[in-house]
């Protein structure tokens, strides 16, 4: 398949100020749907098998208990299919992505060249334009496979132990509520952040010990502010899931009769819900980063966003 390459824009109007993030993934979406396609149809697949393994995991501890070996051994098998299709996408990623940079940095270079941008900002363009090949081949993953999980527990909770599940969803709506405001000030500092980046091989040519002491320690701070936000967003979503926790362990200890696979069933879905809400704020932070960088990075699409 020959290569993509966008149009390099030359006009003044399609300076990089007038576009924005959304817009270039989705120009990249559009300029390469078959290989997009097929590896998020992997990652779908991916996500419906991992949605069910609990599942079938509760069923083979109730058919080990019953002595029903054939019944219990179908779990081997949906474990396999997880692991081949987490495989396939692994190795389509790989083919597809580094692809789409290839085809992504030549264009973001002379466009940086046509609106007479320093060596220094064009460069960390360059770096930055990677960013919105691997929010394709990392984050989308990850956060398809975070939606459909917490998603999915919160609703199998529902339908096998509805208090549990009517508390997940209450944190779930206390997440929502607080993200827009986390990503607003993690946005503020990654364009803090990526303006220091964008000065750094002027600022290596040039400046004295000095001044590049202090630049460094800005950037160490800047880092070091993102950092402890997301430890405080992890914090704050442990606390949650233990509350969570402490819900379903007291309902399944009041329940009658209750199953050896009920209760692995209601275990792992509620883990699953709780480690995925985890990944919330990094994927948040991702989208902050992009948004800025979106700002940056021209690549050439204008002309077929029109």
């Amino acid at each position: 398949m020959p290569s993509v390459i966008p149009q390099i824009l030359i006009e003044e109007s399609q300076k990089i100020g007038q576009q924005s993030a959304s817009q270039t993934l989705k120009a990249i979406a559009k300029a390469y749907p078959g290989k997009l396609c097929l590896t998020l149809s992997l990652v779908a697949l991916e996500n419906v098998l991992l949605l069910a393994y609990p599942l079938f995991a509760g069923f083979a501890v109730d058919s080990i208990l019953r002595g029903d070996v054939g019944g219990a051994l179908f779990y081997a098998a949906v474990v396999l299919a997880f692991w081949a299709v987490g495989a396939a996408r692994r190795a389509v990623d790989t083919r597809t992505f580094t692809r789409i940079y290839a085809d992504l940095a030549v264009p973001v270079i002379l466009n940086q060249r046509l609106q007479n941008h320093s060596t220094s900002k064009s460069a960390a363009r360059v770096v930055l334009a990677r960013e919105f090949v691997d929010f394709f081949e990392k984050h989308v993953p990850i956060i398809a496979t975070a939606l459909v999980s917490i998603v999915g527990a919160a609703v199998m909770l529902l339908v096998i132990e509805h208090w549990v599940g009517l508390a997940c969803l209450a944190a779930l709506l206390l997440c929502i509520t607080l993200l827009p405001r986390f990503a607003l000030r993690n946005q503020q500092l990654h364009e803090r952040l990526n303006d220091r980046l964008e000065k750094e091989i002027g600022l290596v040519e040039k400046v004295g010990a000095h001044t590049l002491r202090r630049h460094y320690r800005v950037l160490s701070r800047l880092r070091i502010w993102l950092s402890d936000r997301e430890a405080a967003a992890f914090l704050f979503i442990g606390s949650l899931a233990a509350l969570l926790f402490v819900v379903a362990i007291t309902q399944l200890a009041l329940s009658p009769e209750v199953k050896a696979g009920h209760v692995y069933a209601v275990m792992t879905y509620l883990w699953t819900f709780v480690s995925c809400l985890d990944e919330a704020p990094g994927m948040v932070d991702q989208l902050a980063r992009l948004k800025d960088i979106g700002k940056r990075v021209d690549p050439g699409f204008g002309d077929q966003q029109t």
